[in-house]
């Protein structure tokens, strides 16, 4: 066992999905809806595109909980990345995204529900498994992490 990680995981490639956003869809819930009706149980996604506004959330240590931010202006999704694993047995995402918006103002968070698509791109990277990690209430981060 290192001091520089807790968990190590091996698999293999899987397959590679692409997908073309609804224009008006939440991009979570999309996201989110992708994973399940493809039965994706691991792995990794990255999307951009546009928004027409957005949520997002800062995590804070000490009190352990997010601080929500509603963004209610279009912007230029710079870069989105997350991953897929299980939580209570259902395929869960989990993101970060990057914004850019009509002034050069950089902003971004913990994706949250409430960011409409404008267009959006999504490509995930499954990796096989036998049995993916599943997440788990963490008492010392307040977090759900992989078992």
């Amino acid at each position: 066992m290192s001091d520089f990680y807790v968990k190590k995981i091996e698999g293999k490639s899987g397959r590679q999905l692409a997908f073309r956003l609804s224009y008006g869809c939440d991009l979570l819930e999309a996201l989110q809806k992708i994973v399940e009706e493809n039965d994706v149980r691991f792995g990794s996604i990255n999307f951009l595109g546009a928004v027409q506004k957005a949520k997002v959330a800062y995590y804070l240590q000490d009190k352990k909980r997010f601080v929500e931010f509603d963004i209610d202006k279009p912007m230029e999704i710079l870069s989105g990345l997350g991953n897929v694993s299980i939580k209570d047995g259902k395929p869960f995402v989990h993101a970060h995204v990057t914004f850019l918006d009509s002034e050069g103002t950089v902003l971004g968070g913990h994706l949250l529900p409430g960011n409409i698509v404008f267009a959006g791109e999504v490509f995930i990277e499954e990796i096989e498994l036998p049995a993916p990690p599943k997440r788990e209430y963490d008492p010392v981060t307040g977090l759900f992490l992989w078992e």
